[in-house]
């Protein structure tokens, strides 16, 4: 186990110089990349009060299902100080609070924190959302953790990453394109510019594994055969709302994701299609027998779900969130 602890973080090390000197290119400057203010009515303008009321009109026309995936992908992503506390127990890039990885984690995480910080603003303005019981799934969520199968060992949690910085990319631009056909073309706008920071942090942690395939890629088809058995969870998969036990909530929440077709099983599949295309998993040379065996697991895996997917097409009852007025 020392030994499995000792490999990894020599070649997390290996490829920080790599993260460091693409770090530009995946997380923008501070001071020019957009701010939840740079988006939402002006409180200091005269004209504040009639921007909300028009964003509440607005609003209005959002589907009861929309504005529930809505407020779940708000709760997840306002579940960060969970996220950045799990990444700082991560083999090899932990410890060291000016190392490279520890600035990685740091930045990554503030530039996600204004996605919670703007739709939070977003869903208090529109009049249709009861804040306090959000409030408290919110919190909920953070005190209850999650168990997303990584355990400490870098490699697992960068393919995690990887899946689900695109299954995010994916619900925001989602929920952007049912907001313009509903005609809010604020919440839209939103989301688009948010699902174009979960794009650009995709390519970073999908980069980061295609330079640990290249240094050990046994240990690393061996990772992505274990994430895929297990399934990738999604951050939110405790979710629960008062009085309710955890995780029971996610499911209704995940319901009403399929129903629209925000999210659904066959995206989970075309997700995983991607990652082996962009890996290169059929490419990838000296694997062992288990590196082999894992290797032939993950090519067959999308068929299997596509299958899966099939069958799972009902996407459940209508259910009544505490989170939503009327």
């Amino acid at each position: 186990m020392r030994f499995f602890e000792e490999k990894r973080k020599e070649v997390m090390k290996h490829i920080e110089k790599f993260m460091l000197e693409k770090m530009p290119e995946f997380l923008k400057p501070i001071d020019e990349i957009w701010q939840p203010s740079d988006i939402l009515p002006d409180s200091t303008r005269d004209s504040f009060f009639s921007e909300i009321k028009e964003l509440q009109e607005s609003a209005k026309g959002l589907s009861y299902d929309l504005v529930a995936v809505l407020i779940g992908d708000t709760i997840t992503e306002e579940a960060l100080p969970t996220y950045e506390s799990w990444l700082t127990m991560v083999e090899g890039t932990s410890g060291d609070y000016d190392g490279g990885w520890m600035k990685w984690t740091r930045h990554w995480t503030a530039e996600e924190n204004r996605h919670g910080d703007l739709l939070n603003k977003y869903l208090y303005l529109s009049g249709r959302v009861n804040m306090r019981a959000m409030e408290v799934s919110t919190q909920y969520l953070i005190a209850d953790g999650f168990d997303i199968g990584t355990g400490t060992d870098p490699y697992r949690n960068f393919i995690y990453t990887s899946f689900q910085e695109m299954a995010t990319n994916v619900s925001h631009r989602r929920v952007a394109s049912h907001a313009k056909k509903a005609g809010d073309t604020l919440l839209s706008k939103m989301c688009g510019v948010i699902a174009a920071d979960e794009a650009r942090h995709a390519k970073a942690y999908k980069a980061f594994i295609s330079k640990i395939f290249e240094v050990d890629a046994n240990e690393a088809m061996l990772a992505f055969e274990d994430m895929m058995r297990k399934k990738i969870v999604m951050p939110a998969h405790f979710l629960r709302e008062v009085g309710l036990k955890i995780g029971q909530t996610f499911g209704h929440f995940t319901d009403a994701a399929q129903r629209l077709g925000i999210y659904t099983a066959v995206d989970y599949v075309e997700i995983l299609k991607s990652l082996i295309v962009e890996w290169q998993i059929e490419k990838i040379g000296d694997l062992n027998e288990a590196g082999e065996k894992a290797r032939d697991y993950v090519l067959a895996l999308p068929d299997r779900l596509l299958r899966v997917a099939d069958r799972m097409k009902n996407p459940g009852l209508d259910y009544k969130f505490s989170w939503i007025h009327g």
